[in-house]
């Protein structure tokens, strides 16, 4: 029992009904092309996900209704599994079949995570029941959504005890670091533990502050990986599985024969699809000789990208490893960066430059993201700044082939300091006198977004953010923020692979290799006012990611007592900071936002 599955990793738009449809016709047609008999497409692909409070508009629901039925109608020679919204008393997190030309039944999601960035609950009812299961070619076929398989006791046992020998679990499972692993692990158990093979199909792109990162799966009814598409890209994955291991596995494994049967309601497209003479009439085209392909048993599959933008070989692709830590972050910046600009009208960019770490990759990763072509560079320099920052500022841009302006600060920020000597006389410098420059910079920047129309992408990382080392209205000034969940010790480690990608110093080794320093003061560093970011960093992962508090962080060794508890004490005071922040990618487990949601006004001490 063969049947050839396509697994649509496609990159839709939230709220763009008619678009997201054209695309999963588009990605149907294609797959009908390459001999599909079945093709899924992931979690509310056809709203985008995650809608969010458009699921609160009733006119959105009603015209995702019509959007779905037009999917159906215009798609006739494979059966679509769609990720939607179903009304049916209440409102459902669904996936739709659809075959020649109708939606011909519903599955709706039973577990509604509601945790993290997710908000399921707020929006959906959980599904009553495991089923219905679907019919075709002689196959039994489960499907699920999502979180459906992220526990073990989920609706894929109800459906190998109710007969499935394929299991179909479409996603929109957002990126972040590690999680790929996760996966693997999770969805090799699932496919073990319910002797069915496993097609994991996943959402690609960036929407607002979340990535999609892909990496569709193929996992054999022993619970081997067997085939994967890769990340970060859309494209068509298209499998041949040879069904009839899930009978033989449990034929071998004593432990089906201890399940309990479960009778599930079930779309049977081969009964509905005989003819008058009772011959059924298949769905698919015959499968075209030259895409034809073995069949999977443990361990083995056959990858066709069909529709992917750049195309991949038509190779045997069994991952063996997974990605570097570098590799894939970088990869989720420049997809989360290109993605919020494209998606939201933006063809251009500016970056204020300063000749340091963090800006220089920020301008690296638009480039990538919407060509240098469409960025410019702004290098503001101040009374304290060095000549390298300058000088360091213009390498990079030559390097990238971006446009470098050069807008001095010193006349306007000591314009403004006469202007406020009657208000500070008696004081001295200090913080005031430092940041209005970084204001000035920041009233630039926007000056130039006003007048060109070009998104300010601002550059602070992670530990800065954290600990409030950043200009409200200033440095943090702009409309997306790339490095926001990017801790400082990953910014090297981004630059670093970006450079051995390239081959050369893209971003020039002096940049590298300087003390980080914001240059508002003579001979400032960042280390007057913070730690060394290797001890920073490991704080605030177990401070904010892990909520640890800080006599458990020291405990655990991670640095001294003093040390934690001045770094406890910052985080807490900077949360109306962050909170007016603009959003950015995240990357990480438990990034500021959408993750970590502190009250401003908070009198519960971290430390």
């Amino acid at each position: 029992m063969r049947i050839r599955v396509g697994a649509a990793q496609v990159n839709p738009t939230v709220g763009d009904l008619d678009g997201n449809a054209d695309l999963i016709v588009d990605y149907a047609e294609r797959a009908a092309q390459a001999g599909c008999d079945i093709v899924c497409f992931p979690e509310l692909v056809l709203t985008g996900y995650p809608p969010e409070d458009l699921l609160l508009k009733p006119a959105f629901i009603a015209e995702a209704e019509e959007a779905l039925v037009k999917v159906a109608s215009s798609v006739r020679d494979v059966v679509l599994v769609v990720g939607t919204v179903h009304r049916n008393g209440d409102l459902f997190n669904a996936a739709a079949v659809c075959a020649r030309g109708q939606v011909v039944g519903h599955y709706h999601k039973r577990r509604l995570p509601n945790y993290g960035v997710f908000d399921e609950q707020r929006y959906f009812a959980a599904g009553a029941q495991s089923g219905p299961l679907v019919a075709l070619h002689g196959v039994t076929i489960g499907i699920t959504i999502c979180e459906d398989l992220w526990v073990p006791d989920g609706p894929l046992l109800d459906h190998a005890r109710a007969g499935a020998e394929l299991a179909l679990n479409v996603n929109g499972s957002p990126f972040h670091l590690g999680k790929m692993g996760w996966r693997r692990s999770m969805l090799a158990t699932r496919a073990s533990d319910s002797a069915c093979p496993l097609v994991f199909v996943n959402m690609v792109g960036g929407q607002d502050e979340l990535v999609f990162d892909g990496g569709s799966m193929l996992f054999d009814a022993e619970g081997a990986l067997v085939a994967a598409a890769p990340q970060f890209e859309a494209t068509l994955a298209v499998w041949d599985v040879d069904c009839a291991a899930a009978f033989r596995r449990r034929l071998r494994d004593p432990r089906p024969r201890a399940w309990t049967p479960l009778d599930l309601d079930v779309i049977d497209l081969d009964a509905a699809a005989r003819d008058a003479s009772g011959e059924v009439v298949p769905i698919d085209k015959v499968h075209p000789s030259d895409l034809a392909a073995p069949q999977v048993g443990a361990g083995q599959a056959r990858l066709h990208a069909v529709a992917a933008q750049p195309p991949m070989p038509d190779a045997w692709q069994t991952p063996t490893s997974l990605p570097e830590r570098a590799e894939e972050a970088y990869d989720a910046l420049v997809l989360g960066v290109h993605d919020y600009l494209h998606k939201n009208g933006f063809t251009t960019a500016v970056v204020g430059l300063s000749g340091g770490i963090d800006s220089s990759l920020t301008a690296v990763i638009a480039a990538d993201a919407i060509g240098a072509d469409n960025l410019a560079g702004i290098s503001m320099p101040s009374p304290y700044s060095s000549e390298h920052s300058i000088s360091d500022a213009r390498a990079l841009a030559d390097n990238l082939g971006m446009q470098f302006l050069v807008v001095p600060v010193t006349e306007s920020f000591e314009h403004v300091l006469g202007t406020l000597e009657p208000l500070f006389e008696g004081t001295e410098s200090g913080v005031a006198e430092e940041n209005l420059q970084a204001r000035l910079r920041g009233m630039f920047l926007m000056a130039f977004s006003n007048k060109f129309g070009a998104i300010v992408l601002s550059t602070g990382n992670k530990s800065e953010v954290a600990t409030g080392y950043c200009t409200l209205y200033g440095d943090m000034a702009g409309g997306f923020a790339v490095l926001k969940d990017v801790p400082k010790t990953l910014v090297y480690d981004l630059a670093r692979h970006r450079n051995k990608l390239a081959g050369t110093d893209l971003i020039p080794d002096s940049v590298l290799g300087k003390p980080p320093s914001a240059e508002l003061r003579p001979d400032q560093l960042d280390s007057d006012s913070l730690p060394p970011y290797e001890v920073l960093d490991p704080i605030l992962e177990a401070y904010v990611e892990h909520d640890m508090v800080a006599s458990e962080i020291v405990a655990a060794g991670i640095a001294d007592e003093a040390t934690v508890n001045r770094i406890v004490r910052l985080v807490d005071r900077s949360e109306y900071k962050r909170r007016q922040y603009a959003p950015g990618v995240r990357i990480t487990p438990k990034a500021f936002g959408r993750d970590r949601r502190l009250p401003v006004t908070n009198g519960f001490a971290g430390a």
